[in-house]
Order: C-alpha cells, then structure tokens, then sequence
C-alpha cells in the first residue's frame, strides 16, 4: 500500500498588533472583525492553553458567515499590549431547550464539537473574570450563561471554576458524560492489541483480506492543500450516497455546511492543521476522515465510508490506519468528536474524554438568584439522571 505524508510547517510570524484597546470587549462579530489582523487571531490558537479548533478563523469565521449573516453573535476579546489573549463567540437567545428563558452561551452550532475558549496560558484566569463581570453588567434579561463541549480536564476550564468559587458564584454541571479519545504512549500495534480481543483482531484481518480481493487497496494521508478541492468533493459525494444522504443529514445536504466543510478545509490545509485520511479500492475512495491537527491535540471531525462495502467494515478499517496518529510526537491526543456510546469508535479507542456542560448565573439581584436555582434544578436532574 502507498502512503503519502506531508508534515504541516507551523512556523507562525510575530502577529500585528490588534486595532482594539487594551482590556476585555464583547461586541458583534460584523463589527469587530477588521480589528483582528488573521495572524493575530492564529497566533492565539497556536498558543492557547487548551486547544479548540472550531474557534480558530479558519473554522469559525466561515460558521459565523453562514449561520448568523444578521451579525447577532459577539465575540468575547481579550486584548493585552495589542495582543489577542481571548476570544468566545458569545450568543443571546430567549430559548433553553424550548422554553422561554433567556440566557447567554458560548455559540456552537451542530458541526462544531468543542466550546472551550481560545486563551493564551497565563490569561486564563482575567479572561473568566472579565467575562463574568461583562455579563453580570450587560444581562439584560439573561438568568445564566451556558457552556457546552466542553472537558473539565481543560486548563481554560479548570480556571473558570476556580474563578467562580473565588467569587462565590455557582457553576453547575448541566451534562455530564464521557466520549472516545485516543491517547497513548504505544505503538499502533500494541494499542490495537491491547484495545481489540484477538477474536476481533481477527475477523478484522479477514475483512481486510476480503476487501483487497474486491481491487488495489491503498491508503492515502496528506497534511498539505494539495488535491484538496477534490478530496472534499469526494468526501461530500460519498457522504451523501448513503444514509445520511437519504435521510436527509449529509453535509451537503444544507448549502450553509457545505460551504462551512470546503472553507474549513480548505484553509486548515493550507495552515497544515488538517490530515486527510483515504481509503481507496481500485483508485475509488471507499472510506475518508478529516482530522484537524492542534498539537499537543487533535480531533477527528468528520468521517464517511462507502455502504456498498460496509460488510468489509471500512470505517473501523481506516480507523486502523489512523493509529499512526499514535507516532506523531507533536501529537498526544486525538478526541473522536463522537457522540458518547458511539459502537464502533469505542470499539478501537480505549481512553475517554470528560465532556460536560455547565451554566453559571449572571446578573443581579432577583435575576442572578432566580439563575441559580434554575441551574442548581438541572443539575440535579443531571445527577438523577446517572
């Protein structure tokens, strides 16, 4: 089998000081984003203290263009000495899970897997500090603030609870689980051997083996921007040739995420912050994954298989070949952006990841009080709910 690997070249320049005054701003995205010079803005992603790229440029600023054209979404800036230390998309909504109560949030919509702040290390801390004093000062009408997707195990997020019991403010947990995580000091070899049975291992050798009789087996791995147009029309064809597609969930099927997936791409390849994984039969790609690379993390967005051979199991086949994520030094781990229980990710990937979801009151008076009975009430029915 080929396999073809480009190593990404991270070399970042000194970024351009930010068109904004020092100290903590929350304004509309429309509004602000001429004052964030790009490399500014990647820099704090490559130096934050927990990584996140669903709020790098590359990711969110195609989401924010395509989901909220209106400009309603903020964006929760840190500015120090004209550098960027601080970013959250902050949304205002009067609906919680379908009832009208009014709160904020750290925007995410369904295609983005992680909620964590981008913060520089150091600044975690004034971030949360600053952000919380902003949103007791401008609730309006809010009760709480929610975070989603994010892990407790996060430096950014260790900080916001340290943060809250300084201030005696409640943060209650709203959701609580666990999803596939791949992190290991092992070789590919011995990870598969330790996380499969030898039963399993074996049939899935067997699969293997059938699969090459149906044609030419290669697989392809690129960390450049090289064929990256047609890798994701590729990916978008496949993807909507199965069920998703039927059902009406591809990707392609809605032309805001299809223009988010190509923008995305696109630009993380050129950043060297994407590996594409192919699976190819006969030249034909019969399974594909997107991995956004955030050393010292990574995370699998988003994956599709060909259903014509899904007896040969091809999803967990190239999710073998992406055990060589396990040699890459500059990587530690890699979160499978699965849903919690997923079958067939929990199958090969023997560590967890913590994800919760928390709300924390804001405002004042009758508001804040009333916030924080309203999160202390769900995250009592989380509990119950265990």
């Amino acid at each position: 089998m080929q396999e073809l690997r480009k190593e990404p070249d991270t070399a970042v320049a000194a970024p351009r000081p930010c068109l904004l005054a020092d100290g903590f701003h929350c304004i509309p995205w429309q509004e602000v984003i001429a004052a964030l010079p790009e490399d500014a803005w990647d820099t704090l992603a490559v130096s934050a203290a927990s990584p996140n790229p669903f709020y790098e440029r590359w990711f969110l600023l195609p989401s924010l263009e395509a989901f909220d054209p209106d400009g309603d979404i903020a964006l929760a800036l840190l500015i120090d000495d004209g550098q960027l230390c601080g970013l959250m998309p902050v949304q205002r909504s009067s609906a919680y899970h379908g009832r009208r109560i009014p709160h904020l949030s750290a925007w995410l919509h369904p295609n983005m897997f992680c909620g964590v702040p981008l913060v520089i290390a150091g600044y975690e801390a004034r971030f949360w500090t600053e952000c919380l004093d902003h949103f007791d000062t401008a609730a309006g009408g809010s009760l709480f603030f929610h975070l989603c997707q994010v892990s407790p195990d996060d430096p950014v997020i260790r900080s916001l609870r340290q943060v809250c019991d300084r201030a005696n403010r409640p943060i209650r947990t709203a959701y609580a689980a666990e999803r596939a995580l791949l992190g290991s000091t092992q070789s590919p070899d011995r990870y598969l051997a330790r996380s499969m049975t030898t039963k399993a291992r074996k049939e899935l050798r067997r699969q293997r083996n059938r699969l090459s009789e149906s044609g030419s087996l290669e697989v392809e791995r690129h960390r450049s921007a090289e064929g990256i147009d047609h890798w994701v029309d590729a990916f978008l064809a496949l993807e909507e040739r199965g069920w998703k597609g039927e059902a009406g969930s591809a990707i392609a099927a809605d032309p805001r995420t299809r223009e988010v997936f190509r923008k995305a791409l696109e630009s993380a390849a050129a950043l060297g912050r994407l590996e594409r994984l192919t699976l190819t039969c006969d030249g034909a790609p019969i399974a594909m994954l997107a991995t956004f690379l955030t050393p010292p993390g990574s995370f699998a967005f988003k994956t599709t298989f060909d259903e014509d051979f899904a007896r040969y199991s091809p999803g967990l086949q190239i999710q073998v070949e992406n055990l060589a994520l396990l040699e890459d030094e500059n990587i530690r781990w890699c979160d499978s952006c699965a849903v919690p229980g997923h079958s067939m990710i929990e199958r090969i990937w023997s560590e967890r990841r913590k994800i919760a979801y928390y709300t924390i009151p804001v405002g004042h008076g009758w508001r804040r009080a009333l916030g924080a009975v309203m999160a202390w009430i769900e995250e009592k029915r989380q509990e119950a709910r265990q």
